[in-house]
């Protein structure tokens, strides 16, 4: 049976309602970013941009070492940060001027990002342990300055990627495509780019900088499963994100388990769950109607330019697979 006075005990908790609180917006924002990644085919770009935000993070202790501060890490979010914008960007121009292959650049970035954090935080005075928390996720130990960093980020990076998903769909869908229709295509990418960016230095103290990607990209995966348009996904992947986190968070309240490998556990054990009884569960659509998120996504005008956005017909005879096609809606 459940204990109530146990659980009255975690939700009177300071640092767990902080930590519910970080979990909770960080789930909800994160695969709000990774909708976008998984559309332009960069899914692991967070695993690049994490490993380069260990870099800002050992800058981040390196100045605060030199300033005399305490602690010593007050600067390491904000370095992280930072680092993070930097190095997303650098991937978004090498990948655009295709001198060097999108994969390619991440695995420099990735690389190049965790051998300069070790450097660094020896530089620093510090140790290996002191990145661990940041490899591996923290928030057990969030404090109220992580807190107000990380809330503040996490609602630009919502009001953000929620307010211009049509024009951020567009570009990452078809750079083409949108660069005929007027959107300025290098500006919406390098948005793109830098709500990535955001979005890993505030789920590095949820996951850790391992496990970044994760939480941007398996939410995503398993809304992909069940909705097919693209605002759906958005929706249900956000939801699912900020499911998980907390059910992993109060999961490691009860047992000495690490929350951020329990949260992405879960997330994978729910694709792999939601993948399986889908097809079974699904209720079929007769053929010759389109399904219903298609017929919402007829009704939806473009933002960006005063004609109706032209979709495919829905109404062929084909017999639909379980594959799931995302339209912007």
């Amino acid at each position: 049976m459940i204990d109530w006075a146990q659980v009255a005990q975690m939700l009177a908790s300071p640092l767990m309602q902080r930590a519910m609180l970080v979990a909770l917006i960080v789930g909800a924002a994160a695969p709000v970013v990774g909708t976008f990644l998984v559309q332009r085919r960069m899914a692991l770009m967070g695993d690049g941009i994490g490993h380069v935000a260990l870099t800002g993070v050992a800058l981040g202790w390196l100045v605060g070492s030199w300033a005399g501060l305490v602690p010593q890490d007050s600067l390491a979010l904000p370095g992280a940060v930072v680092a993070a914008v930097v190095g997303s960007v650098v991937i978004e121009l090498v990948r655009e001027r295709g001198r060097t292959s999108g994969d390619l650049a991440l695995a420099l970035m990735f690389y190049g990002g965790i051998a300069g954090g070790v450097l660094l935080i020896k530089v620093a005075g510090g140790t290996n342990a002191n990145l661990v928390s940041y490899l591996f996720g923290s928030i057990s130990t969030v404090s109220s300055a992580d807190l107000a960093w990380t809330v503040a980020l996490a609602v630009l990076i919502l009001v953000v990627g929620v307010g211009l998903r049509h024009a951020l769909f567009a570009v990452s869908q078809d750079e083409e495509f949108a660069r005929a229709s007027g959107l300025p295509v290098r500006v919406l990418s390098m948005v793109v780019a830098t709500l990535a960016a955001l979005t890993v230095t505030v789920a590095m103290r949820v996951v850790g900088a391992l496990l970044v990607s994760a939480l941007m990209i398996v939410p995503v995966a398993i809304a992909q499963i069940v909705a097919r348009s693209f605002s759906r996904t958005m929706l249900l992947a956000s939801g699912v994100g900020a499911g998980v986190s907390i059910v992993g968070l109060v999961l490691t309240y009860w047992q000495d388990i690490p929350p951020g490998a329990t949260i992405v556990v879960l997330a994978i054990v729910l694709y792999a769950a939601v993948a399986v009884l889908h097809p079974v569960l699904r209720r079929p659509v007769p053929a010759g109607d389109p399904h219903p998120d298609l017929v919402d996504d007829l009704l939806i005008v473009d933002d960006v330019q005063d004609e109706p956005v032209c979709l495919p017909d829905v109404t062929d005879k084909t017999p639909r697979t379980g594959k799931a096609t995302l339209t912007s809606g």
